[in-house]
């Protein structure tokens, strides 16, 4: 019985999906972010936060996507602090990039880009160092399946 019991709970837990990746979204000006945004039906990713000044860009997506402006920041700190996400998407100016992932990287946060990762070399070498210093992945989201 006990054999029966201990092997119904290794199958259960093989079963079970992990919990969802919680995910901060850092900035909506970019249009690639209505990939994240859309994702309303997928259990993969929780948006826990997102962080845009322009509250009328942020209403607008809040509307056509659903979610709540209660997860609206106006800056990156406070979204950090007050939601704790495992990793953020980076959908602001590439000039961003950088100031994102200094941001990111000592809080042990994992960061995504869009294309391109930097606006030069010296922020490119600086955002690497700091993935490798803080140990986080850091991803520039560029699709090659076509």
């Amino acid at each position: 019985m006990v054999l029966c019991l201990g092997l119904s709970h290794v199958l259960h837990a093989q079963d079970s999906k992990p919990p969802p990746l919680r995910v901060g979204v850092v900035g909506l000006v970019h249009t690639h972010v209505h990939w994240i945004l859309g994702r309303e039906e997928a259990d993969d990713i929780q948006i826990v936060g997102i962080v845009e000044p322009n509250r009328e860009l942020a209403q607008q997506y809040s509307q056509q996507h659903g979610y709540s402006m209660d997860l609206v920041y106006a800056d990156l700190e406070s979204m950090l602090a007050a939601t704790q996400p495992e990793a953020v998407t980076a959908f602001g100016t590439i000039y961003d990039h950088l100031e994102v992932v200094e941001i990111c990287a000592p809080k042990g946060v994992h960061v995504m880009v869009e294309k391109p990762l930097a606006v030069s070399w010296e922020h490119a070498q600086r955002m690497a160092a700091l993935a490798r210093e803080h140990n986080i992945f850091l991803l520039t989201n560029y699709e090659t399946t076509w």
